[in-house]
C-alpha cells in the first residue's frame, strides 16, 4: 500500500488540513479512506482533505508521512495528479459562466436564464447541478454543435431533478413546453427542444437524428472525463442517492455500468467517440470492478 499524508498546514473552517493521496491508484485511496471513516465529501479529484485532528490516527492506520513537496512529486509521478483544466469547476465559477452563456444565447431574456440557473442550484443536487449544465454546454462546444435549439435543450434537460428517472426528464420537457413560448420560439421549435430533452431519458437517438446525437453525447461526456474528475462525478452521484442503502445502490449502479459497457458504442457522434469513448470504457469498467469488490467484501 502506498498511502501518503503531508503535514496539516492549509487553513480552513477553523483548523488546518493536510492531504491524503495514493501513488498507486484512486481505488486504493478510496478503500483506505472508507476504512478510516473519512467522508466522501472530503475527496477532491486526486486527494482527500483531512483535518489536523485526524493526522495522527491516519498515520497509525498506515499512511506514510511525507513533506508536501514529496507528496506532490510522487502524485505527479504516479500519473494520478488531476491538472486544473481537468477539474470540476466550483459552483460559483459555473454560475458566472452560465450567466454569460445565457446572455450570449438569449440576450433579450436575462431574467429567464437566472430562473433556470436557480433551478439548477436547488438544494439536494450534488452532480445534476450548475456544474453539470456547464459541462454539458462545454461538451456541445467540443462536438462542434452550433444549433441553438440543442443548447436550449441542454439548459432544460435536467432542470427538474428529483431522482426519479424518466419522470424527471418528462417534467423537464413539460417545463420547456410551458416556458419557452415566452422566448418567441415557434411551436415547432418548442416541440423540438422538448423532444430533445426527452431523449436524455435513455440516450438512444435515431441514427439520423443529428441534434439528438449531439445532446445525448454531451450529456454523457462526463463518462469520458479524466479519472479524477470521473471519480468526483461517481462520488456525487452516490451522494444524490444517499437515501438508498449501499447494497441496493451498488446493484443499481452496477446494472447501469454494465448496460453502458454492453453498448456497441457509448457515444453516437464521430466526434464524441473520438473524444470520450476509450476513456469512458476505462472509467466505467474500473468503477464496476470497485462496486463488485465492495459487494463481495
Amino acid at each position: 500500500m502506498a498511502i501518503l499524508i503531508d503535514p496539516p498546514t492549509w487553513p480552513a473552517h477553523g483548523t488546518v488540513f493536510g492531504h491524503l493521496v495514493s501513488d498507486t491508484s484512486l481505488d486504493e485511496l478510496h478503500t483506505f479512506a472508507r476504512a478510516a471513516g473519512i467522508p466522501p465529501q472530503a475527496f477532491d479529484h486526486d486527494h482527500y482533505d483531512v483535518p489536523e485532528r485526524r493526522y495522527a490516527d491516519l498515520v497509525a492506520l498506515g499512511a506514510d508521512e511525507v513533506s508536501a513537496n514529496e507528496l506532490v512529486r510522487r502524485l505527479i509521478a504516479s500519473g494520478l495528479r488531476t491538472r486544473p483544466p481537468e477539474r470540476t469547476p466550483k459552483r460559483a465559477t459555473a454560475h458566472t459562466a452560465l450567466v454569460q452563456r445565457w446572455d450570449a444565447l438569449m440576450p433579450a431574456e436575462p431574467g429567464f436564464g437566472l430562473e433556470l440557473i436557480e433551478r439548477w442550484s436547488s438544494e439536494g443536487r450534488h452532480y445534476h447541478d450548475v456544474r453539470h449544465l456547464l459541462a454539458t454546454l462545454e461538451a456541445l462546444d467540443a462536438l462542434g454543435s452550433t444549433d441553438p435549439l440543442v443548447a436550449l435543450a441542454a439548459w432544460f434537460h435536467d432542470v427538474v431533478y428529483e431522482g426519479n428517472p424518466g419522470t424527471d426528464e418528462e417534467e423537464s420537457a413539460e417545463l420547456a413546453e410551458a416556458a419557452l413560448p415566452v422566448l418567441d420560439l415557434t411551436p415547432t421549435e418548442v416541440e423540438e427542444v422538448a423532444r430533445l430533452v426527452r431523449l436524455t431519458t435513455d440516450h438512444n437517438p435515431a441514427p439520423n437524428d443529428a441534434p439528438g446525437r449531439e445532446l445525448c453525447d454531451a450529456d454523457l461526456a462526463i463518462l469520458g472525463a479524466a479519472p479524477g474528475r470521473y471519480h468526483v462525478y461517481a462520488r456525487d452521484v452516490r451522494l444524490e442517492w444517499g437515501h438508498i442503502g449501499e447494497a441496493d445502490f451498488a446493484a443499481g449502479r452496477a446494472s447501469f455500468l454494465r448496460g453502458m459497457l454492453a453498448r456497441d458504442t457509448i457515444f453516437h457522434t464521430d466526434a464524441g467517440r473520438a473524444l470520450w469513448e476509450q476513456a469512458a470504457r476505462r472509467n466505467l469498467a474500473e468503477e464496476l470492478a470497485a462496486w463488485e469488490r465492495i459487494a463481495s467484501a
